[in-house]
């Protein structure tokens, strides 16, 4: 079992900036990637980002690339997603994701059946 927690999430005004956390514990060292998601209101819940938890690789939705950046500290068993340039359509509830050691293409890592363990969410509203 892998447990995660995010923090990091709060209120801005558009134009600012939010790094969320995702700390890690329980069964990590199996871990293929982690990834980002997030679900506004009456919205279902979508890919943003993702990472490779041993070795190098990110993946990241249209939307936010250029403004939001993912990143990793095995040290820590922790990933971050930092959030630059935020958009009132950035307002949600932000979740982050984990695997049983699934090795597969990048390309589906913004699948959400690709990731068996969830975290409570963290979450962001950002005022216009």
């Amino acid at each position: 079992q892998v447990q995660l927690v995010e923090s990091g999430g709060g209120q801005v005004q558009a134009g600012g900036s939010l790094r969320l956390s995702c700390a890690a514990s329980g069964r990590t060292f199996s871990t293929y990637k982690v990834g980002w998601f997030r679900q506004a209101p009456g919205k279902e819940r979508e890919f943003v980002a993702a990472i490779r938890w041993n070795g190098y690789g990110t993946y990241y939705t249209n939307s936010v690339k250029g403004r939001f950046t993912i990143s990793k500290d095995n040290a820590k068993s922790t990933v971050y997603l930092q959030m630059n340039d935020l958009q009132a359509e950035d307002t949600a509830l932000y979740y982050c994701a984990t695997d049983r050691g699934k090795s597969t293409g990048i390309s589906s890592w913004k699948n959400r059946d690709e990731y068996d363990y969830w975290g409570q969410g963290t979450q962001v509203t950002v005022s216009s």
